[in-house]
Formats: structure tokens, sequence, C-alpha cells
């Protein structure tokens, strides 16, 4: 088999499968606060920062039809219901935790390349060519672009 890059994203490819699993930004949210245990819905939504109960429920239930993510409902007044990793689900522990860690190390490097985008960006559309910059050592640092051709020089 190759493993050129690419083919393990082919349309037909188990890969392809899981990255549409767990890509979305809030299934990703829920494994991770799923791999210390089961957690009750309410506590879900404290922990994922932002996401709304209708979107949590929508994104665990997707998880459960995968076979990531189990729901547990204990016969007991008031009713208590409980989330947690299945045995599939918790074979994703390690390469979570792994995205995790490359987001901690390489998140200010990536803002602000994104930063230095949205500001070349901005300029591109204010009509001027000095919006090229260049990345070193994870900095944005601006430089003057050549004048493009037809297009008279602001300097």
């Amino acid at each position: 088999m190759s493993l050129r890059p690419g083919i393990a994203f082919l349309a037909d490819c188990p890969a392809l499968l899981a990255m549409e699993i767990i890509a979305s930004k809030w299934s990703m949210v829920t494994l991770f606060a799923l791999t210390d245990g089961p957690l009750r819905h309410g506590e879900l939504v404290e922990l994922s920062g932002g996401i709304s109960r209708k979107v949590l429920t929508q994104t665990l239930r997707r998880l459960q039809a995968n076979g990531l993510v189990e729901r547990h409902a204990y016969a007991e007044a008031p009713p208590r219901v409980e989330y947690g990793l299945t045995d599939l689900g918790r074979t994703l522990e390690e390469p979570i935790r792994m995205l995790t860690a490359w987001a901690r190390e390489n998140g200010e490097a990536v803002v602000t390349f994104r930063e230095a985008a949205e500001a070349a960006s901005t300029v591109e559309e204010a009509g001027t060519v000095e919006a090229a910059s260049t990345v070193e050592a994870g900095r944005a640092t601006p430089v003057k672009a050549p004048p493009v051709e037809g297009k008279p020089s602001r300097s």
C-alpha cells in the first residue's frame, strides 16, 4: 500500500470517514472532555466553553451513532444521564492528547500566521501592494512587495 500524501484521504478510504466523524470542533472538544471519565450533559456544557445545549446534544448523538460515546441513563429520581467513551472511543485518547499537545506548542505561531494573513488581505483590499509578509521564527514581519506591473508604486 502506498503512503503518498493524499492517498489516505481518497473518497472510499476509512481515514476520510474518521476525519469526517471527529474533525468537527465540538466533536474533538467533547471527546477530549470525556477522556477523564463519564460526565453529565451539564458538565459537558460547562467544560466545553461556548457550546449550546442543542449543539452538544447533536454532537453526542453523532458520536453515539458512530460508536465513540455511550449514554448511560440511571434509574433514579431525579433521573441522571452520563456520557462516556466506548472502548472504540478510548482508542482516540492518545491521538486527541497528541493534537492537544501540538495545539499548545504551536497555537501562538498559528495565530501569528493568521493575523499576518488577515493583515495582508486587509491591505490588499485597500489597493496597496505592501501587504506581503514573511514569517521568521514564528513572527510576522511586514516587507514591502515589489510594484505590480500596470499599477503605480505608492512609495
